[in-house]
């Protein structure tokens, strides 16, 4: 990976990372593609929202259809046919979401598969060797993840697995390398601490001097914590991290998390939120939210958002989405994804000329202020 910074204002930043699929530019909302697909779309769509990169899941690709198959079939890229970079995550968020079927121990975590119930055993140098099979461009790392609120006692045990099987991963990675595999990948690792302060500065010390890591995550966030205890640990993490590798805010979020996130110095996000809230109803648009099954949408000849360019809003009514969405037709799904997933890129590609110009706080301001002026 090649990484410049192009611009600063204040502490917002506009990056460029050169990979094996071609550049990112960041601020960088990266579409969740789960199964190696963004759910109602296809590549074609993705391109044309002009998608730099998505994400995929190691533990879901594993269980089905399996990495092999995937390396077979020419990796995550000959397989889904988008040509533009992928992100795969480790399966760490997997055993805090899927808790009761996970036990963890200090060389890893095992797996009882939601799908047939078959048990599987992750380690630091395991995951790596999926995402090797599915050649992904920015790999991360096994990580332990806990919910919030915890105890110190459960976060720092949490610190010092992570940091454990950090150092094991890159010792792992680097090793492969030397013998051809993963040459093109990158590697990324996973900041932990809950919204201590202690805990996070003893994270990103640790994990940042190993030197070898392409790019810092910060993790365990948006897992039970108040925003404003959320905006606090970022701005506290980012002090501690790398000012010239990438910063990624894993799972985070609503447009206002990106806009404030960006402001503490986040150059990636990703976040399921765009297109499940699409699928049950929920709209994102420069004014706020909308809801479309509201019945007040039935007549109303107007597009979702009135400043979008997107092609649902350039060809359909609220009056047609709400239909669809009433009579549940399939339709209404890819539509609706379209336009919230234009809305999150167009959101970020704007971010980025404005810390391009120098007028980052105006541009901050100016978000907000459409808001205040929400209409339905």
């Amino acid at each position: 990976m090649k990484f410049k910074i192009d611009a600063l204002s204040g502490n917002a930043r506009a990056t460029t990372l050169k990979m094996a699929h071609g550049e990112v530019q960041t601020p960088v909302f990266m579409p969740v593609g789960t199964q190696a697909t963004v759910k109602a779309l296809d590549h074609n769509d993705m391109l044309n929202l002009g998608a730099q990169i998505i994400l995929g899941n190691t533990y879901h690709l594993y269980l089905r259809p399996g990495c092999k198959l995937i390396k077979k079939l020419g990796g995550l890229h000959g397989f889904s046919r988008f040509p533009n970079n992928f992100l795969t995550d480790s399966g760490g968020f997997q055993a805090f979401s899927l808790s009761d079927n996970v036990k963890q121990d200090e060389n890893g975590i095992m797996f009882r598969s939601h799908i047939d119930g078959s048990k599987h055993y992750f380690t630091p140098k395991s995951v790596l060797d999926t995402q090797y099979d599915l050649n992904s461009d920015i790999m991360m790392i096994l990580d332990d993840l806990v919910a919030l609120p915890n105890t110190k006692e459960r976060i720092n045990l949490s610190i010092q697995r992570t940091t454990f099987w950090a150092k094991e991963a890159i010792k792992y990675h680097m090793e492969q390398k030397s013998k051809g595999i993963g040459v093109d990948q990158n590697i990324f690792a996973i900041i932990q601490g809950g919204i201590d302060k202690e805990f996070r500065r003893l994270s990103a010390t640790q994990l940042c001097e190993l030197e070898d890591y392409d790019g810092f995550a910060i993790g365990g966030l948006s897992v039970g914590e108040l925003n404003n205890e959320m905006y606090d640990t970022v701005e506290w993490t980012t002090s501690f991290m790398p000012h010239n590798k990438p910063r990624y805010l894993m799972g985070v979020g609503t447009p206002e998390d990106l806009i404030e996130n960006i402001h503490r110095g986040v150059d990636m996000f990703d976040c399921v939120m765009p297109t499940r809230n699409a699928r049950n109803g929920t709209l994102f648009t420069t004014f706020g939210k909308i809801n479309i099954k509201k019945a007040c949408f039935k007549e109303d000849e107007s597009p979702i958002d009135n400043e979008c360019g997107c092609y649902t809003c350039k060809n359909y009514s609220r009056a047609y989405l709400n239909h669809l969405f009433r009579t549940k037709e399939i339709t209404y799904f890819r539509l609706a994804s379209i336009h919230n997933l234009y809305y999150y890129l167009d959101l970020m590609k704007k971010a980025r000329i404005a810390i391009l110009e120098d007028r980052w706080e105006d541009f901050r301001k100016e978000f907000y202020s459409k808001r205040d002026k929400k209409k339905d």
